[in-house]
């Protein structure tokens, strides 16, 4: 009789215990559902930092951090101007005239092993220390250098003439892409339809000094029309100053609210 008795009385314990882990495990499944929601909300909303950071260091030189390998951009200044800056690990240069080339720069940070991108116009105004290091790419070529896919973009005034400071082939823009991030550098051009038919581009630096790029005007128009997720006014000295940039800020945040305008300080004086 004592074991019918412990029996039941075990078969009474697993039988409670049964339903009271059914029970917890329901009461699991009918959670809040805000908190459910707020949880998806957050999973959703959380996104990728961007692998990019801008250092300017003049006018149309700046210092690109994309995804770790350090991007110096038409270096000129000396030396001097890139203390303290990671040495280059892949050096864009644009055009011939002074304020985008300098050999003497180039030869103090173009190391052994950095890529060194010019256009065939550039290469020959280079030492041949430099030119026999040089990768020349024309406009709408593409290479990949140390992970990024850089492509050459057309930069030239319009409308073309015989005498046009910027012709058309002679110089390079760039598009300097890393896994779903793009970066335009515009060089020195006016609002051609290659800038306007761009898409998908994250950050965008975009000339605005008359009357070698284009005006203030033009430039918020060129950008509105393609739109990238940021755009940085930089080479806008022009002889009588400076362009509006503020101005140009306005013009882009009326007819675009979704484009964020950057300004750096790319001027000391």
């Amino acid at each position: 009789m004592k074991l019918i008795y412990t029996f039941i009385g075990l078969l009474a314990v697993g039988v409670v215990g049964f339903y009271a882990f059914n029970s917890y495990i329901y009461n699991e499944k009918q959670a809040d559902p805000t908190e459910v929601a707020t949880e998806v909300m957050e999973e959703e909303t959380m996104t990728e930092p961007n692998p990019v950071t801008v250092t300017p260091i003049s006018h149309a030189t700046m210092v690109l951090n994309v995804d770790g390998i350090n991007v110096y951009v038409d270096p000129v200044g000396g030396a001097e101007a890139f203390a303290g800056q990671p040495s280059a690990n892949i050096v864009l240069m644009t055009d011939i005239h002074g304020d985008h080339l300098s050999t003497s720069t180039l030869e103090a940070v173009v190391g052994a092993q950095t890529t060194l991108i010019v256009p065939q116009a550039v290469k020959d105004l280079l030492p041949e220390t430099l030119a026999s290091k040089a990768l020349v790419m024309a406009n709408d070529e593409v290479v990949t250098e140390q992970g990024l896919v850089i492509t050459a973009m057309p930069m030239y005034n319009v409308p073309e003439t015989d005498d046009s400071r910027h012709a058309k082939g002679r110089g390079n823009g760039y598009i300097v892409e890393v896994n779903d991030t793009r970066v335009y550098i515009a060089g020195d051009t006016g609002p051609i339809p290659e800038m306007k038919a761009l898409t998908g581009i994250d950050m965008a630096f975009i000339p605005m000094n008359l009357p070698y790029t284009m005006g203030v005007e033009e430039a918020a128009q060129a950008v509105v029309a393609f739109a990238p997720a940021q755009v940085y006014p930089y080479h806008y000295r022009q002889p009588d100053g400076f362009a509006d940039v503020e101005k140009f800020k306005t013009l882009v945040s009326a007819a675009n609210p979704n484009i964020e305008v950057v300004l750096l300080p790319w001027y000391t004086d």
